[in-house]
């Protein structure tokens, strides 16, 4: 089936050819073919009865077979002996197997290619789903990477308030530091003035103190006695 069909691809543009070089030259219409690639007598293409068609007529070709059987019979070319019918009787189981066997054959083969053809696909169709499968998981890990960039930035953020935070941090702690020095040299300043204040007052009363004599302080003990006795009686 296949070594006729390699040999009906071929010769079909021949014969073509040829019934369109035929038809011009003579002015005729060449004869269409009903179907391409049917064969007639179970074995005889159709494109060489178009040929013949378009050189002799619609009784060419079988002319030409009856014409070719007659002459190689009379002129005893083809000696009919016991293979003679040997050979109808295998024409014969050739015509009968492939009208009986060659549909379930070409339906058999047809069912074979087809299941072929569908494990092809399928694989087909696996690798496809598994390349679409990845194009996906590799959109997806985009889209991660992404969020990975996103957590990035949010990371630095916080890095940098972090740094704020402990810059501020790290500002209070000197002004804290700054303003107790500050207040230790105030409070100094303080005590210095107030050890001033009384060391000179101090010093007063004993320079005071160190000046009286002991009659004046005699006569000032008398004076305050009288001035209480003047106040009790002054009182009843």
């Amino acid at each position: 089936m296949l070594s006729r069909a390699a040999l009906l691809s071929v010769q079909r543009p021949l014969s073509v050819l040829a019934a369109r070089k035929a038809a011009s030259s003579s002015g005729e219409r060449p004869v269409r073919l009903e179907q391409p690639g049917k064969v007639r007598l179970g074995f005889i293409p159709d494109e060489w009865f178009q040929f013949f068609y378009n050189k002799t007529g619609v009784t060419g070709p079988y002319t030409f077979g009856v014409g070719l059987i007659t002459y190689l019979c009379s002129k005893e070319i083809y000696v009919m002996e016991h293979e003679y019918y040997s050979g109808i009787s295998l024409a014969i189981m050739a015509v009968v197997a492939v009208k009986k066997l060659g549909p379930p054959m070409a339906k058999w083969a047809d069912s074979e290619i087809d299941r072929i053809e569908n494990e092809w696909n399928e694989g087909r169709e696996t690798e496809l789903k598994s390349l679409k499968d990845s194009i996906e998981a590799e959109k997806k890990e985009q889209w991660r990477a992404e969020g990975s960039l996103m957590l990035m930035d949010a990371k630095k953020e916080n890095v940098a308030l972090q740094l704020e935070a402990a810059f501020r941090e790290r500002v209070m702690n000197v002004y804290n530091e700054v303003k107790r020095r500050l207040d230790y040299q105030v409070e100094c300043r303080h005590i210095e003035r107030r050890l001033s204040q009384k060391h000179m007052v101090n010093w007063i009363v004993n320079s005071v103190l160190s000046s009286i004599t002991p009659q004046q302080e005699k006569d000032t003990l008398n004076k305050c006695i009288a001035d209480l006795n003047a106040l009790a009686a002054r009182a009843k």
